[in-house]
């Protein structure tokens, strides 16, 4: 593990240079860089096959979001197996898996009802190797160290998010849709056979006791959300981005509507995960852990106030800014990482990592449709406006409760092994 300082003197500032000393770190967060680039290459590169296939908006945006919506039941059925199960085989396993669904659209012509499913499928094993990966993220990064691995990933999110999206036109521009989706398998298998032969051999997790998987996973979330600190904290963590990604998936009907030249909307949607990429690393890297727990109210209102702004219709240039801001709130869960991970068991951390991840992909499929109903009857741009005024709300939720000066652990939330017994550690988890 990476030394730290005390966890009394709540004031040590990790560095970014410190935390990818840690080999064992930086393989996975080199692989799961990779990984968010294929992610992002085979959800364009499939929801263009679909509409050449079909030239129907409805199954193309349904391809895009089709790997989102089922994670959060792959992670209350089976989210004890990242607890269970030996975690080099299941990360490599998982990463095996994507790509073996990548090649099967690629090779296979099968129904559109069945490409859709193979890739549902596969989404809800998802929660189950990204919550192992995390777990063994908190089990070797301590203290302020754990936060800025959080703030890195973030940032390597963001940027493979953005990379990925602009390959996957280039390369189906290039090579056509079948093939892009097997330059993708490629990628998910480079990052398989990486954590197969350069990760150790590690005892599996604690969690799960005697009963089978699906009753284990569904005690064990059970357990996690009866919790008030877990819950808040998941809470706290879900709901400000799900209306902020209400507010986004309205972008380019805004740009529309606003008779923006052709391709503005493509800049105004880079300026979130700009905005957020640029929040991250200024807030990781500059602030000390007890000011970035001090800003997380600050911040979050930073991601729902510059929104509401969009009511009054601006142009491309106040729009871009608005938007930048609203990204650079997103770094708002960098001083809840600490507490997330106080308040969990050790032996169901693996677990409470993917309900996080899966719960808020989830609510983040969501936002959109709400929203996007919404727009109907106010216009788009108070649509958005109004995501913005529910974000700052729930924000303004958080102040009622945050305490961002309490390092010891809150144990009331019990763990989802048989005997009960919790213990803590610091650590947390992501967007």
């Amino acid at each position: 593990m990476i030394p730290t300082a005390d966890p009394a003197q709540g004031s040590h500032r990790a560095t970014y240079r410190e935390v990818l000393a840690e080999p064992r770190f930086r393989l996975l967060f080199s692989t799961r860089t990779v990984a968010i680039t294929a992610g992002a290459l085979r959800i364009t590169t499939f929801s263009v096959l679909v509409f050449a296939a079909t030239g129907s908006a409805l199954l193309s945006a349904l391809a895009f979001g089709i790997g989102f919506l089922p994670q959060l039941f792959g992670s209350l059925l089976l989210g004890s197996l990242a607890d269970r199960l030996a975690p080099r085989a299941l990360i490599a396993g998982g990463y095996a898996l994507e790509c073996a669904a990548a090649l099967l659209l690629a090779l296979v012509r099968m129904p559109i009802a069945a490409s859709l499913g193979v890739v549902a499928l596969v989404a809800l094993t998802t929660p189950v190797f990204s919550g192992a990966s995390s777990r063994l993220v908190a089990q070797w990064l301590e203290g302020d160290a754990y936060v800025l691995g959080r703030s890195l990933n973030n940032i390597a999110a963001s940027g493979a998010q953005l990379f990925g999206l602009a390959l996957g036109g280039a390369v189906v521009a290039a090579l056509g849709p079948r093939r892009a989706l097997a330059v993708s398998a490629a990628l998910y298998l480079g990052c398989a056979v990486a954590v197969r032969l350069r990760l150790p051999r590690l005892e599996r997790g604690e969690s799960g006791g005697d009963g089978g998987a699906v009753r284990a996973s569904l005690r064990g979330a059970g357990l996690l959300l009866r919790g008030r600190t877990v819950r808040r904290l998941m809470l706290a963590q879900w709901l400000p981005p799900a209306f902020v990604a209400g507010a986004e998936g309205l972008i380019v009907a805004y740009a529309g509507g606003r008779h923006f030249a052709s391709g503005w909307y493509a800049v105004l949607m880079g300026c979130l995960p700009v905005g957020m990429l640029v929040g991250d690393l200024l807030v990781g890297r500059l602030l000390r852990p007890p000011t970035r727990e001090r800003l997380v109210v600050p911040l979050a209102l930073l991601m729902g106030v510059p929104l509401v702004g969009f009511a009054a219709e601006p142009g491309v240039g106040v729009s871009c800014c608005l938007l930048l801001l609203c990204g650079f709130g997103f770094a708002y869960g960098l001083g809840l990482q600490r507490p997330f991970l106080d308040a969990l068991p050790q032996d169901g951390q693996g677990q409470a990592f993917g309900l996080l991840g899966s719960g808020s992909m989830t609510l983040q499929g969501v936002g959109p449709a709400c929203f996007g109903s919404v727009a109907a009857g106010v216009g788009t741009g108070g649509a958005m406006a109004l995501a913005g005024g529910v974000a700052a709300l729930a924000a303004g939720w958080i102040l009622t409760w945050h305490s961002p000066i309490s390092p010891a652990p809150v144990r009331d939330c019990p763990t989802g092994s048989e005997n009960g017994a919790g213990q803590h550690a610091y650590s947390a988890p992501a967007r």
